[in-house]
């Protein structure tokens, strides 16, 4: 691979949808990202999803957080709470996840949540924050053919009810996913 893959982490908010987590970590366990993670982002995404889907039982959640841990065993950032109290953010409650991006090292920071990050808080610390959408998108002007082979990959993950190549682009789209959902419609037959 000619280009140094980016360093990131990964908010609890992307890893919180099905499809999504499904494919940052796929892209991980590919390397086309040095992904990055705390116990803290894990605790969060699991306690939401819990919250939100009572069905859905938390050893479930428990179980998919240590099969990523297992395929991603670097992902896990230590020595971050330290940084914590030094950190300015406009919602305390998310210094948690500027301190694993400076601990890890990170160059970017993956979330939904774009205004809890603001640029003039992350720059001091060479880190910037993107959606998970542009994130993606770009990564294909990067990666192209390998981002497409890892995304088949994500959805052939899916053994019990495997989507189509369309079906799992309209999960994507649904997901938020509107930039990538529209390289992958152009890039369907490679899915399968």
């Amino acid at each position: 691979m000619a280009s140094k893959p980016p360093v990131a982490v990964y908010d609890a908010c992307i890893l919180y949808p099905f499809h999504l987590r499904n494919v940052l970590v796929q892209c991980a366990f590919d390397g086309l990202i040095e992904a990055h993670w705390t116990d803290d982002i894990h605790a969060e995404w699991i306690r939401n999803l819990a919250a939100n889907s009572p069905e859905t039982p938390v050893s479930r959640l428990e179980a998919t957080r240590d099969r990523m841990k297992d395929v991603l065993p670097d992902a896990d950032v230590a020595n971050y709470r330290a940084l914590i109290p030094n950190l300015s953010l406009p919602d305390p409650d998310d210094r948690h996840v500027l301190a694993a991006a400076v601990a890890a090292k990170a160059s970017v920071i993956v979330t939904w949540n774009l205004k809890d990050f603001p640029a003039a808080d992350l720059r001091p610390y060479g880190v910037t924050c993107t959606s998970p959408d542009d994130f993606l998108a770009g990564l294909y002007s990067t990666f192209s053919s390998a981002l497409i082979d890892s995304v088949k990959s994500a959805r052939q993950n899916l053994r019990k009810t495997t989507p189509s190549a369309e079906e799992f682009i309209d999960a994507l789209d649904h997901q938020g996913l509107k930039k990538f959902s529209a390289i992958l419609r152009q890039k369907a037959t490679h899915l399968d």
